[in-house]
């Protein structure tokens, strides 16, 4: 465990820290952020190699799983103090294709005491970008590229703007896993590894062609380790260029294997993940006419920290946006949503929302729960783009596989449940039951869409709901609702369908 100055035991309210579960290494970093200035308070990482626990059925093996539970064990000791808000963890590649991650991230939550979210590949790049952009800042057109241990991100971005942004299953690890599994350096090896890097990411040569950006910018482990290998050795001021690839390729071949090889600057824990790491870099420079790439000050694990900062701000003060707010304004654009009828929903489920935490009548600050509702109403038409027609199922389905900016694959998912309960049987959600909250927000959201399924305003007080022990009771001013039969038979059947499938009961109740 490589570790740099400790801090003291209980922390700072500003101190963020954020959790990279990567396929090679896991790193902890604990920043504090003043007026848009980066300092580092902490740095752990640990060589785990999750990415070469995956057997050829994908799942996760216990030995690797064990290893990663370790390390979060101690992640967990630094972290003692930290509140909710302060920590995010995210995990990559290895877990984005595990069979079992589920099973791990049962065992990986409670022992780090934080959940750990899942994320996309375009996610991990757009979260790569902001912390390059943030740390390195420049208003050039930029190349962003980050090699881990079992995908590669690629990032086209101005200032701090992404405009482009892949994700490639290809890595340090897998490779060299696939192409240097004894250890043995031969040039057919590198000839083979270099076409399989070359195959998964011909698809980005137009995108990301020498025509769109001025300069290259390496981001994380491969990068840092080969830059460092360069500079030590007086072939380069740790730039990486094809000469100098083509050096370290040489260098390895003279060895012949892992255990001959000596160069100035390789760590240990580099060694075995370095033939394709070259391999995948070499392939870089040459089809993308990389002459020059730097490696970059920022990383994945900053740009959670950033990306952090930007939520909290936003609950703290509700002018400025959560930055989700943004992918969901894009994905109702894309999907032609109904604005007027998406903004109606969407104030009327946060309205129920509020009558059912009696113990805080205004939504905490950043209660996850509340935006999560909030949001599963702003887009709970989307699938309407696709027929309307069972248009939730296909609301649903979008919202668990589109990229999103900002958004775990966990969230993802809990969205679509609650865009798949918005109407029909309950029965669907009937493994989910045990999820009071899940439940909490269903409920809001389907009376919501009842409430307005003419696509019509209605008076702010026309209903509210409340909490009971077992059940909820929607309250309905009475003149409002005789003159509404149809809106008032609706959440009767609703009502009934609560008693029949639901996690509690629904009572209607007329005043005045």
């Amino acid at each position: 465990m490589n570790q740099g100055p400790t801090s003291p035991a209980r922390p700072r309210p500003q101190q963020l820290a954020a959790i990279d579960i990567g396929s090679n290494s896991f790193r902890l970093e604990i920043a504090e952020l003043s007026k848009g200035r980066y300092k580092r308070v902490d740095y752990l990482k640990s060589t785990v190699r999750l990415g070469a626990g995956l057997d050829a059925e994908g799942m996760l093996t216990d030995e690797a799983a064990q290893r990663g539970l370790d390390c979060l064990a101690i992640f967990a000791q630094r972290l003692q103090g930290f509140g909710t808000r302060q920590v995010r963890a995210v995990a990559t590649q290895t877990l984005r294709e595990a069979r079992n991650r589920n099973a791990f991230l049962t065992l990986a939550n409670e022992v780090l005491g934080h959940p750990i979210e899942i994320i996309s590949g375009r996610e991990e790049a757009r979260l790569i970008y902001q912390g390059v952009a943030r740390l390195q800042p420049s208003e050039l057109p930029r190349l962003v590229v980050d090699i881990g241990g079992r995908s590669t991100e690629m990032i086209l971005g101005h200032g701090r703007t992404v405009q482009s942004a892949e994700s490639f299953r290809i890595g340090s690890v897998s490779l060299s896993m696939q192409h240097f599994p004894d250890g043995q350096f031969t040039r057919q090896a590198f000839r083979e590894a270099q076409i399989a890097a070359g195959a998964e990411l011909e698809e980005a040569l137009q995108l990301f062609s020498r025509a769109q950006w001025r300069e290259a910018l390496g981001s994380s482990g491969t990068v840092g380790a080969i830059s460092h290998i360069l500079q030590a050795s007086g072939i380069t001021d740790g730039s990486i260029t094809p000469q100098g690839l083509r050096w370290c390729i040489e260098q390895c071949l003279k060895a012949g294997s892992l255990e001959a090889l000596n160069l100035p600057g390789l760590k240990a824990d580099r060694k075995a993940v370095l033939g394709g790491g070259l391999s995948i870099l070499y392939t870089l420079a040459v089809h993308f006419d990389i002459e020059i790439m730097k490696p970059a000050k920022g990383a994945l694990r900053q740009g959670v920290i950033f990306d952090l900062e930007e939520r909290l701000l936003a609950a703290r003060n509700h002018r400025q946006p959560d930055p989700r707010e943004a992918a969901v304004r894009e994905l109702q654009r894309r999907f032609n949503v109904d604005m007027d009828h998406a903004k109606r929903v969407r104030e009327r489920a946060a309205w129920l929302w509020n009558g059912l935490q009696p113990e805080r009548p205004r939504p905490a600050v950043g209660d996850e729960s509340a935006l999560e509702l909030g949001w599963a109403s702003a887009l709970h038409e989307i699938g309407m783009m696709v027929s309307h027609h069972d248009h939730h199922r296909h609301s649903a389905y979008l919202l668990g596989h589109v990229d999103a900016a900002g958004f775990s694959q966990s969230q993802q998912r809990r969205l679509a449940d609650l865009a798949l309960g918005q109407r029909g049987e309950l029965s669907k959600l009937a493994e989910r039951r045990q999820d009071r909250r899940l439940m909490q927000q269903v409920l809001c959201l389907r009376l919501a869409v009842i409430l307005h399924h003419a696509r019509t305003d209605l008076p702010p007080r026309v209903a509210r709901l409340e909490a009971g022990r077992g059940r909820a009771t929607l309250l309905l001013q009475r003149r409002w609702a005789e003159q509404h039969p149809r809106t008032l038979h609706l959440l009767e059947q609703e009502a009934s369908l609560w008693s029949r499938q639901g996690d509690r009961e629904l009572a209607i109740q007329l005043l005045g």
